[in-house]
């Protein structure tokens, strides 16, 4: 069984009960309610559902089933005809027992025993503790979860929570209150940071530096409870301070704690944090549950050399973990910074540069294989940043994505397409359709169908000669959502391709669903077709790649062909059509116009 705790006050409340004889108790247990009370169910006033009550009062003594409604409210429907009796205001220990397979007498007292026997005690200035006989103890249970409350007791052992005033705290309280963390009892980050400031420990001449927290520590307060996430909490405080490399630790907020440590090799630091991160996994509640930290590491060099900002570049290292299910231990290094800086810069400059026109269309050409014929183009961006440098797509479109404005850059392009395939068609041209990138944050767009008809068509041009790209990764977030988006855009009239096929988890079952046009092969999987035999697992795999696309009735594409011998290799495996440097490196519009 799993259990979750909290603790928490129940007001003053009048409770309307039948007696509980072991008919009407193996009915709850099946959960049927007494037909008395189901009228009441989720009528205004009442505190919770029915459940099972067993009352120690001067009224009354003995099992009951009854439902708690707010006394002296006019507003209320109370039962008639049913016998009640007040209940007190008191602080309660609900706990929630969770995945119950049966419920009886047996498993109650069992859950009962169990929870008198747990240390549960988890705040550092508590007054209550479960009484061990109450005036009333109460269960409630619906979809296979119990819920007991049991009545909690004023100790008189309850440290000062407010004080009436200054002369009322010891210097001790005060320094304890300047320096330690009232939950765990570890030191906080006021203590680390005189730490940083003053070195204050002659025996530690340098030291390395470290923030990590608990992955998903929200859902240890959801599923388990604050009281098991603060226990979890101590447990990594004392961990942390049995560990002999370790200087100082503290806890300084939320999940987030900070490590000072002795100065070692890269790989030794990496083995030192997953064996401690492993000792911390899984939750001592529930053997199942596995837990995973992010943590960044600042190296000596760059610690000392940093005061206390170097709690900013271990958070930043710390930041760019994004792996759900896996402890992750990052490095700092000077380029976390130069890149945040120059993401700060760009995010701020996009605006004008877009004003500007700075951004310009390349086109790169695409080539049937057999006939070698041009079959159309890719859309690709390239910056005149500032007008004075030209930069290539991996110098900001990353940096646009990862701050999520990747869709003015995409729009930008969308339009200088369109306008390109408007005025190509004036000319007479033997216009090519066009393949331009739609990115993921264009897809969480709700509106983006009507958007994209909207823009294609304020130029005349025609859905057909447009083909939008969806990097294999984009199209696995939301598998229905993704559907029925591509669905519409075929039916508008639109191509559709998924590009860098083979990099990410692909679903095939999926994609057998998908309306796509055009599977385009990654260049990882063309490279490695170089001087390859026939019976390479290289070759082998591109040769079913491109068998499962013709099977689905998909048009095949290969990226980044640059050799006589990497086309050829893909025509004898039936690869249709080629994109690459040995036709054609990307070239500006006024050169590939030129081709049509």
């Amino acid at each position: 069984m799993q259990f979750r705790f909290n603790h928490f006050y129940k007001p003053r409340r009048i409770l309307y009960f039948v007696p509980a004889d072991q008919n009407r108790k193996e009915d709850f247990f099946n959960c049927k309610y007494p037909k008395e009370l189901i009228p009441y169910i989720g009528a205004f006033g009442t505190y919770d559902y029915p459940g099972l009550f067993v009352l120690n009062t001067d009224e009354y003594k003995g099992s009951v089933l009854g439902m708690e409604f707010r006394p002296d409210d006019d507003r209320i429907s109370y039962p008639e005809g049913l016998d009640s009796v007040c209940l007190p205001g008191i602080y309660v220990m609900a706990v929630d027992v969770l995945e119950v397979e049966v419920l009886n007498d047996k498993v109650i007292d069992e859950v009962i025993d169990t929870v008198l026997h747990t240390d549960i005690n988890y705040r550092k200035w508590t007054n209550a503790e479960i009484a061990k006989n109450p005036s009333v103890r109460q269960l409630f249970y619906s979809n296979d979860k119990i819920r007991i409350y049991f009545e909690c007791l004023d100790t008189g052992k309850v440290e000062m929570v407010k004080p009436e005033g200054l002369s009322d705290v010891t210097k001790e309280q005060l320094y304890d209150i300047a320096f330690f963390d009232n939950y765990t009892g570890a030191r906080n980050w006021r203590y680390i940071r005189h730490f940083l400031f003053e070195h204050v420990s002659p025996e530690i001449n340098d030291f390395c530096f470290a923030i990590f927290d608990v992955k998903s520590f929200r859902m240890i307060n959801e599923l388990f409870s604050h009281i098991i996430a603060n226990h979890y909490l101590i447990r990594i405080s004392e961990t942390l301070k049995k560990q002999d490399w370790i200087y100082e630790s503290a806890r300084c907020d939320n999940d987030n704690f900070v490590v000072i440590f002795k100065d070692m090799e890269d790989d030794e630091i990496r083995r030192k944090f997953t064996e401690l991160f492993e000792s911390l996994s899984p939750l001592d509640q529930d053997s199942k549950y596995q837990i995973f930290f992010r943590c960044g590491v600042v190296p000596m060099r760059a610690t000392m050399l940093m005061d206390e900002r170097v709690a900013d570049a271990a958070k930043l290292a710390k930041s760019l973990g994004n792996k759900i299910n896996k402890n992750e231990i990052l490095f700092y290094t000077e380029k976390m910074y130069d890149d945040l800086f120059w993401a700060d810069q760009i995010r701020a400059y996009l605006d004008t540069a877009i004003a500007n026109d700075e951004f310009l269309v390349y086109m790169q050409p695409k080539y049937d294989v057999a006939s070698e014929n041009l079959k159309g183009a890719e859309a690709l961006v390239r910056w005149n940043f500032k007008g004075v440098q030209f930069l290539p797509p991996s110098r900001f479109i990353p940096f646009f994505e990862r701050i999520g404005l990747i869709g003015k850059v995409d729009d930008v392009v969308l339009h200088k397409v369109c306008e390109c395939l408007c005025r190509w068609k004036k000319e007479g041209r033997n216009v090519k359709p066009v393949s331009v990138n739609l990115s993921r944050k264009q897809l969480e767009n709700p509106n983006l169908l009507e958007y994209l008809c909207r823009v294609v068509d304020s130029y005349g041009v025609e859905h057909s000669l447009v083909d939008f790209e969806l990097t294999e990764s984009a199209t696995y977030e939301d598998k229905d959502y993704m559907l029925a988006l591509l669905n519409k855009l075929k039916k508008a009239g639109f191509s559709i391709s998924i590009d860098d096929f083979g990099t990410g988890y692909s679903s095939l079952s999926l994609l057998a669903d998908m309306p796509i046009d055009t599977l385009k092969i990654d260049k990882s999987f063309v490279d490695r077709l170089e001087a390859k035999p026939e019976d390479s697992k290289d070759v082998t795999l591109v040769r079913h790649i491109i068998m499962m696309a013709k099977d689905l009735r998909f048009h095949c594409l290969a990226e980044g062909a640059e050799s006589k011998s990497q086309v050829e290799r893909l025509r004898s495996l039936g690869c249709e059509t080629i994109q690459g440097y040995y036709y054609s490196k990307p070239v500006p519009v006024c050169e590939y116009e030129k081709l049509l």
